[in-house]
């Protein structure tokens, strides 16, 4: 944990009131639809906020307050279009947030505690979070369509703020394979442990495509499937950076999947003089400003039509 994430933990954690005497002293600030939105609600998510986001105590009680307002709003439209979030999303999410600070989501729930932010306060947002973004994609599909012509503007506006016209970009392409070694649900911690064990073997003997991907598949309960050829844009964030720094004919670092512990094989990889790679940057920067603003749209349409009672 870096130590300013520290320091914040312990200096909110001085300067609050124990979470006990918040409780005691809730009150009913807002009425969302029926739904209640307490003053102990309200202080926690404002505690969280000033952690994260060094927002002064005024500002940081504001906006908790209408976030809160938000997150009613949006979990009660993800009911009524079928949506509904499970823990494991939320333990996950929580979990990449841990990761990000380099703690166990065990050490984060921890570090909250410390400053005096119930755990449950970040996921519950988190909850919101994940559930507005399936609700946003679902009328995304609908409503939102980025014309090719849209492409072409933006790719020669880029264009003409280049300087050096005279070679089109690069663009890498890669060949992979994915290898699993499954691990069963409810596998014990010292069968997974084994399992990355066997993982982290195969990686130091895999050493080409040629022969690394036979001798996976004749491995006992692992999986091998070809991922083809994909552009350095189309991979996911959280695996460009790892599959590019590994070497033609090896497999990435183990890691932690929906199935158990999965590599990445490195088949090939050449570089491709084409505009493709900008044109698919500029889609994806379209299609984000285009789904923000589809998002305040729809969550302005969901203020319009509650009823929000203020106390």
């Amino acid at each position: 944990m870096k130590k300013s994430f520290r320091l914040a933990c312990m200096a909110l954690f001085l300067a609050t009131a124990p979470a006990s005497h918040a409780v005691a002293q809730s009150a009913i600030k807002v009425i969302v639809a029926d739904q209640a939105v307490t003053s102990y609600d309200i202080s926690q998510r404002a505690r969280l906020i000033t952690l994260t986001q060094r927002k002064s105590s005024g500002a940081a009680t504001r906006e908790a307050q209408e976030e809160l307002i938000d997150e009613v709003l949006k979990l009660r439209e993800a009911r009524r279009m079928g949506i509904n979030v499970s823990k494991s999303e939320v333990d996950g999410a929580f979990a990449s947030i841990a990761s990000r600070v380099k703690l166990t989501p065990a050490n984060l729930a921890a570090a909250l505690r410390q400053a005096g932010v119930n755990p449950d306060t970040l996921r519950n947002r988190l909850k919101a979070e994940l559930a507005w973004q399936q609700l946003v994609r679902m009328r995304f599909r609908t409503e939102v369509q980025i014309s090719e012509t849209d492409i072409v503007n933006a790719l020669q506006k880029q264009k003409a703020g280049e300087k050096d016209k005279s070679e089109p970009p690069i663009s890498i392409e890669y060949e992979l394979q994915q290898v699993i070694f499954v691990v069963p649900a409810k596998s014990s911690g010292a069968f997974k442990t084994q399992r990355k064990r066997e993982a982290e073997s195969l990686r130091k003997s895999f050493t080409s495509c040629e022969q690394g991907v036979p001798q996976a598949r004749a491995l006992s309960e692992v999986v091998v499937k070809s991922v083809g050829f994909r552009l350095e844009t189309e991979l996911p964030p959280n695996m460009k950076d790892e599959i590019g720094k590994t070497e033609v004919g090896r497999l990435t670092a183990p890691q932690d999947g929906d199935r158990g512990i999965q590599m990445i094989a490195v088949c090939k990889k050449r570089e491709i003089k084409s505009d493709i790679s900008a044109r698919t940057a500029i889609e994806d920067d379209l299609r984000q400003k285009e789904g923000d603003q589809l998002s305040r749209r729809y969550i302005q349409e969901l203020r319009r039509s509650a009823v929000i009672v203020y106390k």
